[in-house]
């Protein structure tokens, strides 16, 4: 095999809970992660000229080692000692510093497929704990789906899907950095922590309801105050029929959750018109497995 091409999907938060720091300055999360149908399209082919040569779509995107695909494809030649070359074409669709760890899918995605092209033979659980070197969300970019997480992120247990619904995406024109939001936040002045476990019970139950009840996010409490635009995206979408809204990951995405793709899209329709983000897209989740 010479080439193979990949979609790297985006992800929300159902549930993100912060429970403490640890000494080497990383969280101790509890989240609920989801899969969405919104994704990067990734083409890696051999080469032979040596190397790694990235391009991309978006002219800002770095395209050396601070590209977490970059990274990803380096970290496998050097272990395996790969002399051939390869080059990544990344066309990107998923917002950048969204909080919708795109970064993290497209470095999940290089591994997957550096393991397919080159035969490396190794098992998925295998290249999740190489991922986790690269980040701690990229050990569920590679196995998705909906998933508890827990310890830095890395701790992964499969949850019951998440219902069929429709996934309402809105991102403000503005990039978080996930490193600040987490280092403003102090977990022990958190006072309402989210319902992981009534969210968990949801999903067992298929109950979209109660999922939708249960959602929430605390490091909202830091990115909101820097941009109040995400709440203004949040009672939108609510006033709009969103079952509920919430920002995802470190933000500035805000998702909300539909049962109905008709009313999600008149949503989507009115978030334009505010004029709050030309950045929006109406979704299904993704509960499949493999790329």
């Amino acid at each position: 095999m010479d080439r193979i091409e990949l979609k790297a999907l985006g992800k929300i938060n159902l549930g993100l809970d912060v429970l403490g720091r640890r000494e080497n300055g990383y969280h101790d999360v509890r989240m609920v992660m989801q899969t969405v149908y919104l994704y990067d399209q990734i083409t890696i082919k051999k080469r032979r000229r040596s190397g790694i040569g990235i391009e991309t779509n978006l002219y800002y995107l770095p395209v050396n080692e601070n590209n977490l695909a970059y990274r990803a494809a380096k970290l496998l030649m050097d272990e395996f000692r790969i002399e051939d070359g390869i080059s990544i074409r990344l066309n990107k669709h998923i917002p950048v510093a969204a909080g919708m760890a795109g970064g993290s899918s497209n470095a999940a995605a290089v591994l997957f497929g550096m393991n397919r092209i080159f035969g490396l033979g190794l098992t998925m659980e295998e290249l999740m704990k190489r991922g986790v070197t690269l980040g701690a969300d990229v050990p569920y970019c590679i196995m998705r789906g909906t998933v508890l997480a827990e310890g830095i992120g890395e701790v992964l247990t499969p949850l019951a899907p998440m219902p069929k619904c429709f996934v309402l995406l809105a991102k403000p024109p503005v990039a978080v950095s996930t490193k600040l939001v987490y280092e403003k936040l102090d977990s022990q002045e958190i006072e309402k922590h989210p319902d992981i476990d009534g969210i968990i019970e949801g999903l067992e139950e298929q109950s979209l309801a109660k999922i939708t009840a249960s959602m929430g996010n605390v490091l909202e409490r830091v990115t909101v105050l820097e941009y109040p635009v995400i709440d203004k995206i949040k009672n939108t979408m609510k006033t709009a029929g969103a079952l509920n809204a919430m920002m995802s990951g470190s933000g500035p995405t805000v998702f909300g959750i539909f049962e109905d793709k008709n009313r999600a899209r008149a949503a989507a329709q009115k978030i334009k018109e505010t004029q709050l983000t030309k950045q929006v897209y109406v979704v299904n989740v993704h509960n499949a497995g493999r790329k």
